[in-house]
């Protein structure tokens, strides 16, 4: 849905409102002051073609005002050229203020002069004290001079505003104390010019409001949390009315926490994890499967706007007089890198495009094209269901519908039939010939869907009674994935779901398709399948390439050839076909005739003329277990990026480039993967790139938790294993 300066941008109880229609859109988080600012253009195409509407973002008051009185907006730190290219992108915007915003930033972002200067005052920092609100007050001026213009209101991106953030949860003020607290910094954005249709604050964990918009959160796991042991399982994976997550703080049990009437609010989600940030004491990895799993309960729970924290990972700026990010030095529970912040996001660190990049970009799909209908289709609770994450043997379900006229003008209900058998770290119980049917609230059967074996980590979401154009209905067990239109005629488009072996022959339609088409396609073709417009009409391309399209309508394929692969011809399978057969590329076969159900054999195929490469090599030496040379390509050759993928067995390891330390990983059993371009445009292209990796060893007693660890000689580990080279390329379709 497409929002102008004339748009009205609203809510009601149930969801977002554009002119009064039901928006649903996907945000997702990424900080422009963690990443450099050559390459925003790129990372903001990245996000929009993995299905997100909204960049959420942090201005992070340190970042800006090290030094009192210092404002540095320039860099990778301009504000208003990040805002411009998320203009550029197409994109929309929501500024995350603060004053304090947490984004595991030193002193939650405020700065520490900030601090010095309230204890030599005698005065409490994020409260209605004279003396915070003048600062607060500048900074929020200082926000504004770079933000003006690009609000929805001046033909800009921004549509909304976030007033600090987890405030009467992590620190701050409760009850009406805090309320007023934030009644007073919405007054003082509005009154300095803060003008946007959406005012949000953060409501888990007894957060106050201050009467904004409420947006929730969710995390897969808690690496905040003090155990070192593995954690009771997340309640984010069930379904349920409950929009709190007691994991964000880990001291709010379910159903406490809420400060505002959940009945005047639509349900949505700013900080659904998109990964999670490792601590030191605290390591869990969330994979791409974690992700979209809790991401199918929110939405089958009643979400109706899925934002993720974070969306794109990043790397902390240097520090002027401190390094940036929280320690427990500074009063705070965690010890986090100097410089990661990469999050096992969708789009991490360096920009890598992985597993859960894909995952979440299929949620994103559905969500384009189907979430606005969604979003008045009540969460409804099954027989069943069970309200406790620690059963693991109840098969977990919800619907979400609402009653309708069908195309004969009889009443109907038509929705969604959610199952979940998925739970982060443990195994559910199987279920055998599971008779799949929607229930309404009062016990009726809305929809029958047949029967299926649900396995441990299945999980998924089935249509009852679909509209397929004007005058057919179709209830299935597929997924739907998207819808490709045909603007040149009326009545032929393409309804696209995905199932485990792409068989669509169990498709239940009533009624005329009037020249409509159903695609069936296999769960992992849907991971790697992309929509995208090609001379002026819908495709979708499935490749193990990700398509992008650039912020001028190029359609271009991220193409990886790893060092064990040394060369790799690209491909990619698209439907329908193109017209003209893209510069470069080869058509490998034919489309087939156009038929009312189809499968992926429809879909033309074409390969890459020219063999991708990848010679390159990687050394090290050392003369110690802890302290390695590298000696690393030292310019692209004509690809786009080469990552260097560290295997390494240590604490930590840190690397750097003529004595300066650059960058820094927590071991957590993955490899570390750096991209090497940033470095290149730093130092220069040469033929080779020295650079130096130090190891932290890891004791045998060391005080952590790790999902995986490694071998231990002698009590400890710490070694550098290997490098493995990933060059990336990018190929243009159109």
């Amino acid at each position: 849905m497409k929002i102008t300066s004339d748009s009205r941008v609203s809510f009601d109880p149930v969801s977002l409102l554009v002119d009064d229609k039901r928006y649903f859109p996907m945000m997702g988080e990424m900080h422009f002051s963690r990443y450099p600012n050559k390459y925003w253009d790129e990372e903001l195409a990245k996000m929009k073609a993995g299905g997100i509407d909204i960049v959420s973002l942090y201005v992070i008051w340190i970042h800006h005002e090290e030094v009192k009185g210092e404002y540095d907006f320039t860099g990778d730190r301009d504000l208003r050229k990040f805002l411009e290219a998320v203009k550029r992108a197409g994109l929309y915007s929501i500024l995350r203020i603060g004053p304090w915003a947490h984004g595991e930033a030193r002193n939650g972002g405020l700065p520490d002069w900030l601090l010095e200067d309230a204890r030599e005052h005698g005065y409490v920092p994020r409260s209605d004290a004279p003396g915070y609100l003048v600062h607060a007050r500048h900074f929020y001026e200082k926000i504004y001079e770079e933000a003006k213009g690009f609000f929805i209101k001046d033909g800009g991106p921004v549509i909304g505003v976030q007033i600090e953030n987890e405030y009467g949860h992590c620190g701050g003020l409760g009850g009406e104390e805090g309320e007023q607290h934030m009644k007073t910094l919405l007054a003082m954005a509005k009154e300095i010019g803060f003008d946007v249709p959406i005012y949000t604050a953060t409501g888990w964990g007894g957060a106050v409001t201050g009467g904004m918009l409420p947006v929730m959160g969710g995390y897969c796991e808690a690496p905040w949390d003090q155990r070192l042991t593995e954690i009771e399982p997340s309640g984010n994976y069930i379904f349920t009315r409950e929009r709190n997550d007691h994991n964000i703080g880990s001291d709010h049990g379910i159903g406490a926490g809420i400060t505002f009437d959940m009945d005047k609010f639509p349900y949505l989600t700013a900080e659904l994890g998109g990964g999670l940030q490792v601590t030191k004491h605290r390591r869990p990895v969330a994979t791409g499967t974690d992700t979209e799993a809790m991401t199918m309960v929110k939405i089958g729970s009643g979400a109706n706007l899925i934002g993720y924290y974070m969306y794109h990972g990043g790397t902390n700026p240097k520090g002027r007089l401190t390094s940036l990010q929280e320690t427990r030095e500074t009063g705070y529970p965690n010890d986090l890198p100097e410089f990661s912040y990469d999050f096992n996001a969708p789009l991490r660190e360096y920009g890598q495009m992985e597993d859960t990049y894909r995952r979440v970009r299929r949620i994103g799909t559905f969500i384009h094209d189907f979430g606005d209908d969604l979003t008045d289709m009540a969460f409804t609770e099954q027989p069943g269901n069970p309200s406790k994450p620690e059963d693991l043997e109840s098969l977990r379900t919800a619907v979400r519908y609402k009653s309708t006229k069908g195309p004969d003008g009889k009443e109907i209900s038509r929705g969604y039939l959610f199952v979940n058998n998925y739970q982060r770290r443990y195994e559910m119980k199987d279920h055998e010939n599971v008779a799949l049917a929607a229930f309404a609230g009062d016990g009726r059967v809305l929809s029958s869907l047949g029967s299926k074996d649900i396995k441990n980590g299945d999980y998924f979401f089935y249509p009852f009674n679909m509209p397929i154009g004007k005058n057919a209905l179709l209830t299935c067990q597929a997924t739907p994935l998207c819808i490709l239109h045909d603007t040149d005629t009326e009545g032929h488009d393409t309804y696209v779901f995905y199932s485990e072996n792409g068989n669509g022959a169990d498709m239940d339609v009533t009624g005329d398709l009037e020249g409509n088409s159903i695609l069936t396609i296999t769960d992992d073709e849907a991971l790697h399948a992309v929509k995208v417009i090609i001379g002026g009409r819908e495709h979708l391309i499935v490749s193990d390439a990700e398509a992008v399209t650039d912020d001028t309508g190029s359609v271009i394929l991220y193409q990886e050839v790893t060092d064990a692969e040394r060369k790799k011809r690209p491909r990619f399978r698209i439907y329908p076909d193109l017209s003209e057969i893209p510069e470069g590329f080869a058509r490998r076969k034919d489309a087939e005739k156009k038929a009312d159900f189809l499968s992926s054999d429809c879909f033309a195929s074409y390969e890459y003329k020219e063999i991708l490469k990848n010679d390159l090599r990687a050394d090290f030496s050392t003369d110690s277990s802890v302290r390695y040379t590298l000696d690393l390509p030292g310019r692209l050759s004509g690809a786009d990026e080469i990552f260097a993928s560290i295997e390494y067995e240590a604490e930590e390891a840190s690397l750097y480039k003529d004595g300066e330390k650059i960058a820094d990983n927590f071991y957590t059993g993955q490899e570390w993967e750096i991209g090497l371009k940033r470095y290149f445009d730093i130092y220069g292209e040469n033929d080779r790139l020295s650079m130096d990796v130090e190891l932290v060893p890891l004791k045998e007693d060391e005080k952590v938790y790790l999902q995986t660890w490694p071998k231990m000689v002698d009590g400890e580990a710490s070694r550098l294993v290997n490098i493995h080279l990933i060059v990336q390329y990018c190929i243009k379709i159109s």
